[in-house]
């Protein structure tokens, strides 16, 4: 009878666990945020790019829509569109934003950039349903961001003209950083608190697996890392800045739920893609990869991300309305 009573409170404990587990799996499958890189197209080579231009395809945009939303009928709050780059599909771009405010009503819309390609009639005609645009900025220094990959040298002068753009449209202004081996010891504090971003994440560089990890994949980004006390060491120097949001690399590799142009999720771990969540659907697509729910939540994936209301008029509001 021992026996008995001993195993029937095993089977008990082993069912709470599995059932926590399954408990909190099933609450992971909110797709709250979502990264949607719908081209591997990019003008820029980066050299320690993770998301490389294996592929040039890029959905229909009707299927795309259909896709979206799925998504936002499953959760999905904020979108943020990324590639490559995405201003170079500037039509299919502006056509996505103005559905995903309009049509699906999305709390937060945003774009993640190397801000080469974009032009102030683009943020005039799609501004209003633009919350976030980020542009990517790893140097001050020119001569670093060729040697990166990022652009011929004009880099700083379109980032100052985008941030301007920013505020007169009303959308709000983001740097990203990628901290290398050629930026780890720059001091950036007088330029960041210059154009006063309402955010500045600085990602510590990342090797993915099948993309910037050999010399037979379109990238070797080893030549780029560092350590993470290399990197704790450039988040302290900036750490008087309001904007800063530093991400380790123990906090993004399995953190977002990225989206590629096939509409399949994305899995980190080294697992296949999804099936495209047009076949599978939303839940079942999530089922089939990781995501890190307790480190997306930890690396502050939830924010502030909706513009508040701006004086567009002439001589009213300023960079100061965005320093949440």
């Amino acid at each position: 009878m021992g026996t008995i009573m001993w195993l029937l409170a095993l089977f008990t404990i082993i069912f709470i666990f599995l059932h926590h587990l399954h408990t909190r799996r099933n609450r992971g499958q909110i797709p709250v945020s979502v990264n949607y890189h719908f081209t591997r197209r990019c003008n820029y080579t980066c050299g320690f790019c993770f998301h490389t231009a294996s592929t040039s395809y890029i959905e229909d945009p009707n299927r795309a829509k259909e896709g979206l939303r799925l998504l936002a009928n499953a959760g999905m709050r904020k979108l943020n569109f990324a590639g490559g780059e995405p201003f170079l599909y500037p039509k299919f771009l502006g056509e996505m934003i103005d559905f995903c405010k309009q049509d699906l009503k999305l709390e937060s819309v945003s774009i993640v950039t190397n801000g080469s390609l974009i032009r102030e009639d683009f943020l005039r005609k799609h501004g209003k349903n633009l919350d976030i645009l980020a542009v990517s900025c790893d140097s001050f220094d020119e001569a670093t961001n060729i040697q990166i990959g990022r652009g011929t040298g004009t880099q700083v002068k379109k980032l100052c003209e985008i941030a301007r753009w920013c505020e007169k449209y009303g959308v709000l202004f983001k740097i990203n950083t990628v901290v290398n081996r050629l930026n780890y010891m720059e001091d950036m504090n007088e330029r960041i608190g210059e154009l006063k971003p309402f955010r500045w994440k600085c990602f510590q560089v990342l090797i993915v697996a099948g993309e910037n990890d050999t010399e037979e994949t379109l990238r070797n980004g080893h030549k780029f890392t560092i350590s993470d006390g290399e990197f704790e060491g450039f988040c302290e120097r900036h750490r008087g800045q309001p904007s800063l949001v530093p991400e380790p690399n123990s906090l993004m590799a399995k953190s977002y739920l990225i989206l590629d142009e096939y509409l399949r999720f994305l899995d980190r771990t080294g697992k296949q893609p999804s099936r495209p969540i047009l076949e599978v659907g939303v839940k079942k697509a999530l089922e089939s990869v990781f995501w890190d729910e307790g480190a997306f939540l930890e690396r502050g994936g939830l924010y502030d991300w909706v513009k508040p209301e701006m004086e567009k008029s002439c001589g009213k509001g300023g960079r100061e309305e965005l320093d949440w």
